[in-house]
C-alpha cells in the first residue's frame, strides 16, 4: 500500500488512525455536495466502503470497489442506486487527490470502476384514479393518526409536493391568493420558487388534522406517540415516506414511495386534459422538457392522433 494513501485506512493503521483517517475524507466528500439528499446517499456509500475495508483489513483499492459493486449488484439494486453509490465512492477519490493523498495515476484506477448499464428509461410508478381514490380510504379517520396521514397522502397526491417540501410545510406558508387556498413561495428543488394550488379536499383535509392535533403555528406535520399525543415540533421526510410506503402496501402495492405519488398527481393532472405548461409550474421544473420526460408518453390507440387528418 502506498504512503501516499495515508488518510485511507490501512491495515497497518491503528484503529484511532483509521477512525480519524475516515472522518477527515468522509467530511471532505459531504462537505463537498449541497443537497441532503445527496448527502445521504453519499454518507451511506462511504460508510459501506469504509467498513469494508475494515472487514478485509486493507486499504481502498480497485479489487475491493469491485468486490462492493458486485455485492450491490447481488443484492439487486437498481443501476440507479449502484451508480449513485459509485459516484460517492469517485467524489470520494478525487478530494484524496486533491488534497495530495494520492497521484493522479492511483486516482484514476480507483475511479475506473464502471458504472452499471441502464437500458431505456424508467419512468418509476404511478396510481390509476381508482387506486389513489382506495389509497386515501386507508387511514383510520376516527383517530388523530388517521387525520394526519390522510392529510400527508392528500398533500402529496393532491398538491404534487415532495416530501421534503411537505416535511418543512409552515402553517403560514398556507396563505389565500386570487380567493382560493394555496401554499405560497415554496422553495423547492434547486432553489427555484413555486406558488402550489390546494384543492378543496386537500384544505378540509389539512383543516382536520390542524383541529384534531390543535395546531395553530410551525410546522404543519407533527410526529405522534402511540396514544395519539403530539410529542415534536416537525415530522422527518422520512416518516412521511413511512406512511406512504405502509399505505400503499395496505392496498396491495409494495415497493411505492411519496415521490410516486407526485408522479401521480402529474399523471392524472395530463390525462384529465391539465396544460403541460402548467403541469411544469404545478411540479417547480426548470423546464417544460423535464416535465415532458418525467410524464413519459402513452400511445393512445383507441383514439388515435391520425384518425382525424381531414383527407
Amino acid at each position: 500500500m502506498s504512503s501516499s494513501l495515508a488518510l485511507i485506512p490501512s491495515s497497518g493503521d491503528s484503529p484511532l488512525d483509521r477512525s480519524a483517517a475516515i472522518r477527515a475524507l468522509r467530511d471532505m466528500v459531504l462537505n463537498s455536495v449541497v443537497s441532503d439528499h445527496s448527502k445521504r446517499n453519499y454518507a451511506k456509500a462511504l460508510d459501506e466502503v469504509f467498513t469494508l475495508c475494515a472487514n478485509r483489513s486493507q486499504g481502498l483499492s480497485r479489487a475491493l470497489l469491485m468486490e462492493y459493486r458486485a455485492s450491490m449488484v447481488e443484492k439487486k439494486l437498481s443501476a440507479s442506486t449502484v451508480n449513485v453509490r459509485l459516484s460517492a465512492v469517485r467524489k470520494l477519490v478525487g478530494e484524496a487527490q486533491r488534497n495530495g493523498i494520492i497521484d493522479a495515476d492511483e486516482a484514476a484506477n480507483l475511479a475506473g470502476v464502471p458504472n452499471l448499464s441502464q437500458k431505456g428509461t424508467r419512468l418509476g410508478n404511478w396510481l390509476t384514479r381508482d387506486q389513489a381514490k382506495e389509497l386515501l380510504t386507508v387511514p383510520d379517520r376516527s383517530k388523530i393518526k388517521g387525520e394526519r396521514d390522510y392529510a400527508i397522502l392528500a398533500l402529496l397526491l393532491g398538491c404534487a409536493l415532495r416530501r421534503q417540501e411537505l416535511a418543512r410545510l409552515d402553517i403560514d406558508d398556507i396563505q389565500l391568493r386570487e380567493g382560493r387556498w394555496v401554499v405560497a413561495d415554496l422553495r423547492g428543488k434547486g432553489g427555484r420558487v413555486r406558488t402550489v394550488a390546494i384543492p378543496l379536499w386537500v384544505k378540509k383535509a389539512i383543516d382536520r388534522w390542524m383541529v384534531a392535533a390543535k395546531i395553530e403555528k410551525g410546522r404543519l406535520l407533527r410526529p405522534l406517540s402511540k396514544s395519539g399525543k403530539v410529542i415534536g415540533d416537525e415530522l422527518g421526510d422520512w416518516a412521511i415516506w413511512s406512511v406512504v410506503e405502509q399505505s400503499a402496501k395496505e392496498i396491495g402495492i409494495e415497493h411505492f414511495g411519496a415521490h410516486d405519488l407526485r408522479r401521480t398527481c402529474a399523471k392524472l393532472c395530463r390525462k384529465n386534459g391539465g396544460d403541460l405548461e402548467q403541469i411544469k409550474f404545478l411540479l417547480g421544473h426548470s423546464s417544460i422538457q423535464t416535465t415532458e420526460r418525467y410524464l413519459g408518453s402513452e400511445q393512445e390507440i383507441v383514439v388515435a392522433v391520425n384518425d382525424n387528418l381531414g383527407l
